[in-house]
């Protein structure tokens, strides 16, 4: 055996030994997301809020206590997340939107949203028309509403 063939045998092993470390810790972390989801989905419950202001912003600068600041992994601070201004009775509260309802969450309007916590989980309108998000703009259609003055 030639000293290429032994070097591409153990490239392949090293690399084979990784694929199945990685799946193993995938199938360990998507298991503990499921139950992460499970709890939250369990302590859910319904309120009727209206909604001043939805942005997306950095954790940091979002208005959320310091204890959930300080509770979040370090490099999650910084990405940005979708933050829900909200008057819940007679408090204002901010709150954290799932992803996946962001767009669905209307602005000034009042709604009926299931809350676990401090995250939204699911919305749906109090009066008026069901919730649809608006369609997306793509890159070219945003350029052609700059230039025609859209």
């Amino acid at each position: 055996m030639s000293t290429v063939s032994i070097v591409l045998i153990v490239v392949l092993v090293v690399v084979l030994v990784a694929l199945g470390v990685l799946a193993f810790w995938g199938n360990k972390q998507q298991k503990k997301a499921e139950s992460a989801q499970q709890q939250i989905e369990a302590a859910a419950q319904p309120m009727t809020m209206l909604v001043i202001d939805k942005k997306k912003m950095k954790l940091t600068e979002s208005g959320l206590p310091k204890i959930v600041i300080d509770s979040t992994p370090k490099l999650m601070r910084r990405t940005k997340v979708p933050v829900v201004k909200a008057k819940v009775g007679p408090r204002i509260m901010t709150l954290i939107a799932d992803d996946k309802i962001y767009d669905l969450i209307p602005v000034k309007q009042e709604i009926k949203a299931m809350v676990s916590g401090m995250y939204i989980l699911s919305v749906r309108s109090l009066r008026g028309p069901a919730l649809t998000a608006p369609p997306k703009v793509g890159f070219f259609q945003r350029m052609k509403n700059k230039i025609s003055g859209k």
